[in-house]
């Protein structure tokens, strides 16, 4: 049951979104907007299957149906989170110069970095009409919600600004990179988890517990994905040691260049006469980067595990969080 409740969510929020941005653009139409922000989206043509998991809505609806209310109250609520969520997606593949995403070309690639800017800050707009428009939401929780998504929105920027910050720092150090990590992936997943609490009629206490879940979740799954970086086996999407390849300043190498001067000089740059990735992977080793990392990221699920049970999550919702909070921290549910 707790599967097939998280499918029909999943059906109904797909169903929001399209709604939300469904405005056709007639032929010949100069109008680029729309089919930007499908493409992106995964409702091409060419591409009907590359949506996304919509984690963050799933979230949202889950949160909303364990704290006692009903999860389809809550779709404006999702569909803002998820619109957010990939305003930065979009704006992130232009700062990265990232031409592909879930296999497909990125927004920028297509139609250029301008126009790739525009179609970010379209999708940011619509995630803010979403709960503006929201008539089956009390005003009051209008304005909470939103208030809550731009705080939310103004810490993904600033956990941005750290992450291309450190790209020209030499050493980084954890807690540094801990704290770019809250607000690149963890802010979100909290005001998505008490937006949710929210829109399901928690009360203050319950919607506490139900940000430090989503907060504590995020970072979990962020040290995760560092995990698979370098450690992965490729089943997870990303390529074995794609990181190190990369040279980005994932929690494993921040540790590991912080505790060993001579990873902090292997991992230069391959043109500046860094070393090679089998290297690299010794050195982070000897270094106790992994075992670090795992107990960082063990830490945080706990935590995030900790926060969930004291939320008290109810019915078949309730289950369904917990499987979804299992698949994503890589454990059986």
């Amino acid at each position: 049951m707790a599967q097939a409740l998280a499918e029909r969510c999943r059906a109904a929020m797909e169903q929001e979104l399209q709604r939300l941005l469904n405005f056709p653009v007639a032929p010949g139409s100069a109008d680029c907007v729309a089919p930007m922000l499908h493409h992106h989206m995964g409702w091409d043509a060419h591409a009907p299957l590359a949506a996304g998991k919509r984690t963050r809505a799933l979230l949202v609806l889950l949160c909303a149906g364990a704290s006692g209310g009903r999860w389809q109250r809550a779709l404006p609520v999702a569909a803002a989170v998820e619109l957010a969520h990939n305003f930065s997606l979009v704006h992130d593949d232009i700062q990265d110069g990232s031409t592909l995403r879930r296999g497909r070309p990125t927004v920028w690639s297509v139609w250029g970095r301008a126009q790739g800017i525009n179609a970010g800050d379209a999708l940011f707009a619509h995630a803010h009409l979403a709960l503006a428009r929201a008539a089956q939401l009390p005003p009051a929780m209008r304005v909470r919600a939103l208030e809550l998504l731009g705080a939310a929105c103004v810490e993904l920027t600033a956990g941005q600004q750290l992450d291309l910050a450190f790209e020209s720092e030499a050493l980084v150090q954890p807690e540094q990179y801990l704290r770019m990590a809250h607000g690149k992936t963890a802010a979100l997943l909290a005001a998505a988890a008490e937006m949710g609490a929210l829109a399901g009629g928690a009360t203050a206490r319950v919607r506490t517990h139900y940000r430090s879940f989503g907060a504590q979740l995020g970072i979990a799954f962020q040290i995760r994905d560092d995990l698979l970086g370098i450690w992965g086996t490729g089943a997870s999407g990303k390529s074995v040691a794609s990181d190190i390849e990369s040279r980005k300043k994932t929690l494993p190498l921040v540790y590991g260049c912080s505790v060993s001067p001579a990873l902090a000089a292997a991992y230069r740059p391959l043109a500046q006469g860094g070393a090679g990735t089998a290297e690299i992977i010794a050195l982070l080793e000897q270094a106790g980067a992994r075992a670090y990392t795992e107990a960082r990221e063990q830490a945080a699920a706990r935590a995030a595990e900790a926060q969930l049970l004291l939320a008290s999550p109810r019915g078949v919702a309730g289950r369904a969080l917990r499987v979804l909070t299992a698949q994503l921290l890589g454990r059986a549910a």
